[in-house]
């Protein structure tokens, strides 16, 4: 069997996604004790600034046997301009995994083209899938299955947004995005999808919500976005996920945020630390998904 990458959702199955959720359910349940990955190295490249991800990547790796190697692209020859190609095959002699949170897609494809080694995508600006695993681990806790779900996204049309976009096509669930004019997904990720399920595109909040199981939203100005943070928080006014846009979900809606949380922007501060916040579970959940994830990558 070759090597198997993670960049996006198309790179799994519905069956594979399943069985990768369903095992990090065990791992969260103290069900799996295995250390498949004793003896292996995992690096860890970062062009971007991290915690969740750096973290839950670090006590993962080493949780399930493995060393991890963290690596700055300030500090390494690819900052100095030598090729991707050039680094995805001295690494691959090196370690037996590679994760890399950076800007551009293409770059993570070229690493996993040119890699030996199974090569994770940790975010670029396109995508962001692991957590969209430790989103639908959340989903799935509470829920029991992700059948028969709406999902509300409100705000930018982000690599949140995108990965939110494949995972419905994956599983079959309703999606709806409510987006200022200007700030919608990725079109060629949603017109690929929405032929997989239904997928609803509205700038009005209420409308995408109305009804939802899960209600999303992520920061308005993503890193690498600063100078556009006040031109958005104009686009932005009305698609703050507080009380009273959340009146309009089910009854029984959780509220999802990647983090960090800028409260009063995009959340209010009462709906992050409210009943129905599951935000914190969400951010464990990046342990549990990633550690299945690296173990079903990785493992003999």
């Amino acid at each position: 069997m070759g090597k198997r990458d993670f960049l996006s959702f198309s790179d799994v199955s519905r069956a594979e996604c399943q069985a990768i959720l369903d095992l990090a359910l065990r791992m969260k349940s103290g069900g799996y004790t295995d250390r498949p990955l004793t003896g292996q190295t995992l690096a860890l490249i970062f062009a971007k600034s991290s915690t969740r991800t750096r973290v839950s990547f670090e006590v993962g790796a080493r949780q399930l046997g493995a060393d991890a190697l963290f690596l700055s692209t300030n500090d390494m020859q690819l900052g100095r301009g030598e090729p991707i190609r050039d680094t995805a095959r001295v690494l691959s002699r090196y370690v037996n995994g590679i994760m890399i949170r950076t800007f551009a897609q293409s770059d993570v494809e070229e690493l996993a083209r040119f890699a030996s080694i199974p090569i994770i995508n940790g975010l670029t600006d396109l995508l962001h899938p692991c957590q969209l695993l430790a989103d639908l681990l959340t989903v799935l806790e509470e829920f029991g299955s992700l059948d028969r779900r709406i999902v509300a996204w409100i705000g930018d049309g982000n690599n949140m947004a995108n990965s939110w976009i494949e995972a419905a096509g994956l599983f079959g669930f309703e999606l709806r995005l409510a987006c200022p004019e200007g700030y919608e997904p990725n079109r060629d990720i949603f017109e690929a999808n929405a032929k997989r399920t239904r997928l609803v595109m509205t700038e009005d909040p209420v409308e995408a919500v109305a009804g939802a199981h899960v209600v999303n939203t992520d920061v308005w100005a993503s890193m690498g976005q600063e100078s556009e943070a006040e031109a958005r928080r104009q686009a932005f006014m009305g698609y703050c996920v507080d009380d009273q846009l959340l009146a309009a979900a089910s009854p029984d809606a959780i509220v999802l945020h990647c983090l960090p949380a800028h409260r009063g922007e995009e959340i209010s501060e009462a709906v992050l630390e409210g009943p129905r916040s599951r935000v914190w579970n969400e951010a464990e959940n990046r342990l549990h998904a990633q550690k299945a994830l690296l173990a079903t990558l990785m493992g003999a």
